[in-house]
């Protein structure tokens, strides 16, 4: 399912119990100075991340201060992130003269505590190659270095290296809880290009060798995945960037199962098996 960019008016653009992605939730929530937004989310537990902008968080009394540093676009810096526990209160006021703040969120009943991530706790993993076309690199804001604190959500960010590009190869799906070999886990993507008139390409075969769907996607795209290999590719000469929701079922830690048809690839491309190692 894709999403064009419209305004949303603060309001989610997946929301709970989605009909397509029912793990997860999405909001995008733009401010200017002063300005104040609150939420509460029964059921899901949540994680706000500044796309640009900074602002003050609360989550039921706990304050963190400043959260968000990037000015221009997503490329002006490092995310940083506050954990929000299922069902808690939060509420977010813009301290820059404007802010554009993602909300992701993941089903899960039981609360945890809320905590923050500043750039000390963002866990990076680059991979690929330029040879290959799928150089990239994936900054975890909810990753393996959270795993402890979190129930089901998982968000990191991710950008080609250079322009141009695929990401998501060797195509993978995870759609069906058969553990050890797939986990099912519902995906929402944004994405950003640069510069902005940029766009590339989401794909989606929900069955090995048959032929499957495509959309185009632009800056401020929204893709929700419930099923199928689903790679996506950046035009030549702009650099791509997507906010990456997953929502587990039955666990946190994600098991992708890669298409047979390409599985050989796993050999061929720098870093693979690392990158598959850090979405726990």
């Amino acid at each position: 399912m894709h999403y064009a960019p419209f305004d949303n008016q603060n309001k989610p653009i997946v929301d709970v119990e989605d009909g397509l992605v029912p793990l997860n939730y999405f909001n995008i929530v733009k401010l200017k100075k002063g300005e104040a937004f609150e939420y509460q989310v029964p059921g899901y537990e949540t994680c706000i991340v500044p796309a640009t902008g900074t602002v003050d968080v609360d989550v039921e009394g706990v304050a963190f201060a400043s959260l968000g540093n990037r000015r221009v676009d997503v490329w002006g810096g490092e995310p940083e992130g506050a954990y929000v526990p299922s069902g808690a209160k939060a509420q977010m006021v813009c301290l820059s003269d404007e802010a554009e703040v993602f909300v992701a969120g993941a089903k899960y009943d039981k609360v945890l505590s809320p905590f923050d991530v500043r750039a000390d706790g963002i866990d990076l993993v680059q991979y690929g190659s330029d040879d290959t076309k799928t150089h990239r690199k994936i900054k975890h804001i909810l990753g393996q270095k959270q795993h402890d604190k979190v129930g089901r959500l998982l968000v990191s960010e991710l950008f080609t290296v250079g322009a141009g590009g695929w990401s998501g190869f060797p195509s993978h799906k995870h759609d069906t809880d058969r553990l050890p070999t797939e986990t099912r886990h519902d995906e929402t993507y944004n994405f950003r290009f640069k510069p902005n008139h940029g766009s590339g390409l989401q794909m989606l075969q929900r069955v090995d060798n048959e032929p499957g769907d495509a959309y185009h996607i632009v800056d401020g795209s929204t893709i929700c995945i419930d099923k199928g290999y689903h790679p996506c590719a950046a035009l030549p000469g702009y650099e791509m960037y997507y906010f990456t929701i997953l929502g587990g079922l039955s666990q946190r830690s994600l098991k992708q199962f890669f298409q047979p048809t390409h599985e050989y690839q796993v050999e061929t491309i720098p870093g693979i098996k690392d990158m598959v190692a850090k979405f726990k």
